[in-house]
């Protein structure tokens, strides 16, 4: 699960350098998977050209049966180190809504167990509508690129990159 920590001031910006990896494809938004391997340095290359930094919480292991608790537990590690950073709102990019109110209820929960009155607010968002979640796309693709043992494309982020591993207990 990756965030796109991207400062207000440049998020204009970023948004149309992420419509501009559209190019000519008949896609509602850029992603990873549909990109080959000159679509995904370019991708990198323009991510990393954005201000701002990309945090990625990866699930180890992450059983086929069991993706949604991993994916819990990765989203809400997420929002500590989201926390951390000093961001108080997180948009998630919206999938079917059972699934959009398992996501709600664990950042509630993760919430819970920050200092008292701590803000941190998510919310959905259909990825068509929102260019800043294509660089979260992005950024997770390159790091799975990374751990099957692909770097082209992380080397390209360097230090705009911050992941860890997440135990899943899966």
């Amino acid at each position: 699960m990756a965030a796109a920590v991207i400062p207000p001031a440049a998020a204009e910006d970023a948004r149309a350098a992420m419509r501009g990896l559209k190019g000519q494809r008949d896609t509602s938004k850029a992603h990873w998977t549909e990109m080959d391997d000159r679509q995904r340095r370019d991708a990198a290359r323009l991510v990393a050209a954005q201000s701002g930094l990309h945090i990625v919480s990866v699930g180890v292991p992450v059983p086929k049966r069991k993706q949604e608790r991993a994916r819990s537990k990765c989203l809400t590690a997420l929002v500590y180190e989201l926390h951390a950073f000093g961001i108080d709102q997180l948009y998630l990019e919206a999938r079917e809504s059972t699934l959009n109110a398992r996501d709600i209820t664990t950042v509630v929960a993760a919430r819970r167990n920050m200092p008292k009155g701590t803000r941190f607010q998510a919310d959905h968002i259909h990825g068509r509508d929102e260019p800043l979640l294509w660089v979260s796309d992005i950024v997770a693709g390159a790091v799975r690129a990374q751990r099957q043992g692909d770097e082209r494309y992380t080397s390209l982020l360097g230090d705009v990159l911050f992941d860890f591993n997440v135990p899943t207990s899966c």
